[in-house]
């Protein structure tokens, strides 16, 4: 039986969103996606994609890609943030899920495995066991230590120790990921199928494109559409404390942000046309899966916010996810829900293991893509959680909001702060579409957006939802943050919800709101006159 070949691409903070190619991908300088997505028609790559829609269960680096690795949520692989207390790369998160990651199981069916870029944000480093550690798994192991670089960096290159200076020829990170990746085809063996994982530092900071591309988009400037420098009324406190509107160096700094962002995926670009080429050169392309994602998404500007992640909305937690392979048709899009925690299962159900042996919360979502080859179900809610991060002293940038907050920029706007932690889940069943969410903090604050008529998130309708109905999604909450393995995979609906809510999830106002309402204001109104 021949075994499918698999090749997994992620770019590090790539938000999904509209573009020049009518909504589908929101950076259309992956100039193959874009000629494909926009015109239909074989592109320079000749070959097609099938978008889907996904969403990171997390919107941070080093916990997505642990959930990406592991198949699992947050709260099952324990990795909370991008530091080693916060579990990122620990022995913990080593001795425990990496032993049973993607790569372990990818071994035992025989595969080839090849790794290259950025791994985890702590890799490395001496508490995470240096660049000796090679997780188990991988045939040939190319890793970043640390977070995104392009020049001057270490690699551990099969647990040996390999510094890269700043000439582009050699050491720029994304074409050396390109250049290992087509040796590793070349070099590989015909008798065994093969998995690459290509982690491409691009479109993260710093943001240092090839030389040949440093001009490029110099008129473009960040979306102004949606909630482009709104003000972020009646969300939790850290929404509301920018400046709003943006002062106009904000603005400039995120609008070069933005160019220098698309600047870097031209490089990403060329890699996948290159590889392209090569699959098609060695006659595997017709039998290998081609995945396109990225870890977390990214906000410029919306809700008065300049440039970052950690947020619950749509622009941080929804990503691209492109997809060609067998069995896949061209000209279709996949609505139902994806998430990162999909991908391993998927994989793996690509490569022929058994799932029912696999401990992940997710599931294969390639009955979605390729109906032909499986049957299955798809999800209609799922959790998405994350733990805020704070310095213990106040931040130089903005002393007036004290400590406790982190990634202030010097207008004392913050990015984050200990009690930006909260759980949302999304109830998702034809065209009706809900979010919930609750922050741990002092004020227990709820948000609730109806995605299906605000899909920038602009009213949070907590005070205008019938309190049956917030009930039903707390319990439903509450289920998902327990969830293990096939509890969370759980794909009926929240029926109770939509006996309450039976049109599209438009909102009962109630005219006696609950007692609780009053309290939220009241503990809203305290914590303002300490900020």
């Amino acid at each position: 039986m021949l075994k499918l070949k698999c090749v997994f691409l992620t770019s590090c903070s790539v938000e999904w969103g509209p573009s020049l190619c009518h909504h589908l991908i929101l950076l259309p300088v992956l100039k193959c996606f874009l000629v494909i997505l926009h015109t239909l028609v074989l592109s320079r790559c000749e070959f097609f994609f099938c978008p889907c829609v996904q969403f990171t269960v997390t919107p941070l680096c080093c916990p997505s890609r642990s959930s990406i690795l592991s198949g699992r949520y947050p709260h099952n692989h324990g990795v909370r943030n991008n530091s080693v207390s916060g579990n990122c790369s620990s022995a913990g998160w080593q001795k425990g899920p990496e032993s049973e990651a993607l790569p372990v199981y990818l071994s035992k069916q025989k595969y080839q495995t090849f790794f290259a870029g950025k791994y985890l944000n702590q890799y490395g480093s001496k508490a995470g066991g240096g660049v000796g550690h090679v997780p188990l798994g991988w045939d040939q192991w190319h890793a970043l230590v640390g977070n995104s670089q392009y020049y001057n960096y270490t690699l551990s290159v099969n647990g040996k120790e390999e510094k890269h200076g700043d000439v582009y020829e050699k050491d720029y990170l994304p074409d050396l990921i390109r250049n290992r990746s087509l040796q590793f085809l070349d070099n590989r063996s015909p008798q065994h199928p093969f998995f690459l994982m290509l982690s491409l530092p691009a479109p993260h900071s710093p943001w240092t494109a090839a030389p040949q591309y440093q001009k490029e988009f110099s008129d473009v400037k960040a979306p102004r559409d949606g909630s482009f420098d709104k003000p972020g009324k009646d969300k939790h406190w850290l929404l509301r404390q920018p400046t709003n509107p943006m002062p106009n160096s904000s603005v400039g700094f995120l609008d070069e942000a933005y160019r220098k962002r698309w600047r870097t995926l031209l490089s990403v670009d060329d890699l996948v046309e290159m590889l392209v080429q090569k699959l098609k050169d060695i006659k595997e392309l017709n039998n290998t899966y081609i995945f396109y994602t990225s870890d977390n998404g990214y906000h410029t500007g919306q809700f008065s916010l300049p440039i970052d992640k950690r947020q619950l909305y749509e622009f941080d937690i929804r990503v691209p996810l492109l997809v060609r392979g067998p069995g896949i048709k061209a000209n279709i899009t996949v609505q139902a829900p994806v998430l990162n925690i999909d991908l391993t299962p998927t994989i793996l159900d690509i490569a022929g293991t058994n799932l029912s042996s696999v401990n992940t919360d997710g599931f294969s979502y390639l009955p979605l893509m390729a109906p032909s080859l499986r049957n299955g179900s798809a999800r209609s809610f799922f959790l998405v959680e994350y733990s805020g991060e704070g310095q213990s002293t106040e931040d130089p940038s903005c002393p007036k909001l004290g400590p406790g907050v982190s990634e202030c920029f010097p207008d004392c706007v913050c990015e984050d702060a200990f009690n930006n932690t909260y759980a949302c889940v999304r109830a998702l069943e034809g065209p009706n579409d809900l979010q919930y969410c609750e922050f741990a903090d002092s004020e227990s604050f709820v948000e609730v957006y109806n995605m299906t008529s605000d899909p920038h998130q602009l009213e949070n309708i907590v005070k205008k939802v019938d309190p049956a109905v917030l009930q039903a999604m707390n319990q439903r909450l509450i289920k998902l943050q327990s969830c293990v393995g096939s509890s969370c995979r759980e794909v009926k609906g929240l029926f109770f919800i939509y006996d309450r809510l039976t049109f599209a999830f438009t909102p009962r106002l109630s005219k006696n709101p609950p007692a609780f309402y009053h309290h939220i204001e009241r503990k809203k109104a305290d914590l303002e006159d300490k900020v």
